[in-house]
Parts: structure tokens; C-alpha cells; sequence
């Protein structure tokens, strides 16, 4: 399990004790949200603002989190629009700030504040007939696959860390985010569901292989509320769970808590659309979605798995388990239709990105 972490108390003084490295001259905090990092928003003299992350102990090391920021930097060099780190006045793209003398520190950044309105959220869905949701999906593909690219083409420098959304991470032993299989709130049939799946997914995924056209550096996280939108402006935020995996992971995320909606199809017609106009994306890569969509479906249930007893896991856990049960039994049922197509040939195989 995880650790208990800090109440909002102690997050508010983590970073009012990260301020003082900094040059910002701030005159208001206020808490945004407490989910996985504690998020404060920083007024400043002159009218700046600034968003401050209080980090959750043991998601990253210091190494990863520095890799995150090369990433960040990187992307904005290359004319993505994503938030700028404001490096601390030790040159530091984060602190380590302890909430008391001896205890563990929180890693703390700060990046630059960036207007607009989230394109939707996990709750809430995304608002619009289905021009408009048409509309902004083919943005959210467009935007993706420029990423795509960006990752494809780009060396980072030795050193380099971030974890691996590969066949380990999403269908091993130990996933990245926790042992779904063993979350105590499935029934014997579901839980069979879902090891049975498990097994299918890890070799559809070795099948498909890592080649550079389908496999680097993604975002990880490309839900609706990670979109800032104003007009045709779009901004990728939230970094964290950015690491090594296939480009269809983000497909499968972005399109994932549209499922049940009734303008699930709209969205993913129309995000393919957008993400065509940059990035090669065939049919028979795109076979593949529903296997994605089973992936990113266990990964929450190992989200909630790992947060047992924890006000959120016990409001998200019974529509979770609906939902990727729903998903899972659509792609082994379509993966019983048809023989699985590797998206891209080993003949055609490049390195990866992924340090071994």
C-alpha cells in the first residue's frame, strides 16, 4: 500500500517552505487540487501566476523527475505548447522540501500558468453536440501525434529515466500501477475475466513489438482534463505519468472514460482523423485499439487496487470494474474473431527509445 500521505495542512506548508527558493515575490497560495501531487496555484507582484507541485513520495526518483522536465523542455523547443518550468534560483528544475525536520522530502517545481478550459473530465465527460466533440478530438489527435513525432525523433541525453508502460508495466507481475487481479472488490468470474485477459494482452503487446513507429516516449495520462483548450489553442499539461509505451496507449487513454458515451464513435473517428494529418496511422495498427483500451482499463483497477479504503477508490471502484469489465470482454471476443496482426513487422524494426 501506499504511504498515508500529508493532509492539506502539511502540503500548504511544504510549499510555502519551497517559495523561499524561488524569486517570484508571491502574494497568495491557494490549493487547486489534492490527488495524486498537491497542486497550488501562486499569485505573484505584477499580476504572475505560477502552479506549484507538492509530489507524492516514491513515484519518482529525482532522476525521472529531471528526465520529465528534459522531455517538457524539449517538446517546447520543437513548438509544442506545454507548461515551461521555472527553474528554482539554484538553477534546479525541483527541491526536495521535508514537512518536518527529518522526514522524507517532497520533490516541488514550479511551472508557468497557462489559460484555458479543460476539454472535458472523467466525471463530467466532454460538453458539445457531435460537430463539436468532432471538433475538438481531431485537435486532441493532431496534438497527439505531433508528440508522436517530437518523441520519435528526439535523443535525449545520457541518463535519461522514465518508467516503462511495456508489457511489463501494464500485463506483468508487478504493473505499474498495482496488481489489479487481486483488487478485493471483484466477484470470482470477474477476476477470472480479468486473468484471462492479462495473459492475452501480454502477448499481443510481444507481438506487436517496439519499433520506433509504434513505440516511445507518450504521455500516458491524455484524459480530457490534461487538454487546456481556448479556441483552436490546445496545451498538453500534467507530465507525471509520462514514460516508455506504444503510441496506441494514448490513443486507448484519451478515447478510455468515452466508452459508454454515446459519442464514443464521433470521438474516435474524429481523433484518428486529426492524428492522420501528422503521423501515419494504418487500419491494422488501429485493430489493435480494443486490446489498448483493455490495457488502460487494468490500470485503473490497479489504481484503485492500491488506494484501498481511500475516499476516492471507494467512489471510483464499483464504475471502474463496470466499465473495464465491458471493455475486456469486447476485446477478447474480438481477438477470438480474428488472428492477432502484428502493427508493425519485426523486418522493419528499429531501436527503441527504452534504455535497456
Amino acid at each position: 500500500m501506499l504511504q498515508t500521505p500529508p493532509d492539506e495542512h502539511a502540503f500548504r506548508q511544504i510549499a510555502l517552505s519551497a517559495l523561499i527558493h524561488w524569486d517570484l515575490q508571491p502574494t497568495g497560495i491557494s490549493l487547486l487540487k489534492v490527488r495524486e501531487n498537491a497542486v497550488f496555484r501562486v499569485d505573484c507582484e505584477g499580476g504572475r501566476k505560477v502552479v506549484l507541485r507538492v509530489h507524492r513520495q516514491g513515484y519518482h526518483a529525482d532522476a525521472a523527475l529531471r528526465s520529465e522536465s528534459e522531455w517538457m523542455a524539449a517538446l517546447d523547443r520543437d513548438g509544442l505548447q506545454v507548461p515551461r518550468i521555472i527553474p528554482s534560483r539554484h538553477g534546479r528544475p525541483f527541491e526536495v522540501i521535508s514537512a518536518t525536520t527529518g522526514s522524507i522530502g517532497h520533490q516541488v517545481d514550479i511551472i508557468d500558468w497557462i489559460d484555458g478550459r479543460q476539454l472535458g473530465s472523467v466525471e463530467a465527460g466532454v460538453s458539445g453536440g457531435d460537430e463539436e466533440i468532432a471538433r475538438k478530438y481531431r485537435i486532441v489527435g493532431e496534438t497527439m501525434a505531433r508528440m508522436h513525432n517530437q518523441s520519435s525523433g528526439w535523443q535525449p541525453a545520457e541518463g535519461f529515466v522514465r518508467h516503462s508502460w511495456c508489457e511489463e508495466g501494464l500485463a506483468g507481475l508487478r504493473p505499474l500501477w498495482g496488481r489489479f487481479w487481486e483488487l478485493e472488490a471483484l466477484s470470482t468470474s470477474q477476476r477470472s475475466l480479468l486473468g484471462s485477459a492479462r495473459m492475452a494482452i501480454r502477448e499481443d503487446l510481444l507481438a506487436i513489438g517496439k519499433s520506433a513507429q509504434v513505440y516511445g516516449l507518450i504521455h500516458a495520462d491524455l484524459v480530457p482534463e490534461n487538454f487546456l483548450v481556448e479556441g483552436d489553442d490546445v496545451r498538453v499539461i500534467d507530465f507525471d505519468d509520462a514514460g516508455f509505451g506504444w503510441h496506441l496507449f494514448d490513443v486507448a487513454t484519451s478515447l478510455y472514460f468515452l466508452k459508454a458515451e454515446p459519442y464514443y464513435d464521433v470521438a474516435q473517428a474524429a481523433l484518428v482523423e486529426g492524428y492522420r494529418r501528422h503521423r501515419a496511422l494504418s487500419d491494422q495498427a488501429l485493430a489493435q485499439l480494443p486490446m489498448f483500451l483493455a490495457a488502460r482499463s487494468t490500470t485503473y483497477l490497479g489504481w484503485v487496487h492500491e488506494r484501498k479504503g481511500t475516499a476516492t477508490a471507494n467512489e471510483l471502484t464499483p464504475m471502474l470494474i463496470e466499465l473495464a469489465c465491458g471493455v475486456v470482454e469486447d476485446y477478447l471476443a474480438q481477438r477470438a474473431r480474428r488472428p492477432v496482426v502484428p502493427a508493425a513487422s519485426s523486418a522493419t524494426q528499429s531501436p527503441s527509445l527504452e534504455p535497456t
